[in-house]
């Protein structure tokens, strides 16, 4: 890991990926649903008071009457300010209208967070990338379904598309 940019508030959004009671409740790794979700609650206030934008994102399964229990944001995750994206693909952006409402806001960078590090946190930040934004990766607010996964992201991935840290080294200029 490295140290984490400072960042601009302005033009900067949080974007926490999955955070409902169903999948933090997973068997996950190297640290479980709950740890992710107490630092991505943490990196959350930082934004928050910082005047920076929070997107919470969850997923729907497509062309179903009714969804799973749990699929909501975990209660109290979401406040006043914050933008929330329903997606119904691995990543964020396909079909959501994320980056034309984050380019509405003028945001250049996300700081990523969320479960699963290898597939919907991955999934957004390839093509965050793809679009031209800035990625700082919050490590400790990340969890998968195991370790080597995580890992692999974190450790491989990540490091190719942005900086990866720790959600207590994010500060604002």
């Amino acid at each position: 890991m490295t140290a984490a940019p400072v960042l601009d508030p302005q033009r900067t959004a949080l974007l926490l990926v999955d955070l409902m009671d169903r999948v933090v409740a997973l068997p996950l790794e190297p640290r479980d649903g709950t740890e992710a979700l107490a630092a991505a609650q943490e990196l959350a206030t930082a934004f928050r008071r910082a005047g920076a934008l929070v997107v919470l994102v969850r997923v729907e399964r497509p062309a179903v009457a009714e969804q799973p229990p749990g699929s909501g944001l975990v209660a109290g995750l979401r406040r006043d300010g914050d933008l929330e994206v329903v997606k119904r693909t691995l990543g964020a952006f396909q079909g959501t209208g994320l980056d034309e409402r984050l380019r509405e806001r003028g945001v250049t960078t996300l700081v990523l967070g969320g479960i699963a590090t290898n597939l919907g946190v991955e999934s957004t930040a390839r093509a965050a990338a793809d679009l031209g934004y800035d990625l700082v990766f919050a490590e400790d607010t990340m969890a998968a379904f195991t370790a080597a996964e995580h890992e692999a992201s974190v450790r491989l991935d990540f490091p190719r598309l942005g900086t990866v840290t720790r959600s207590t080294d994010i500060g604002f200029a």
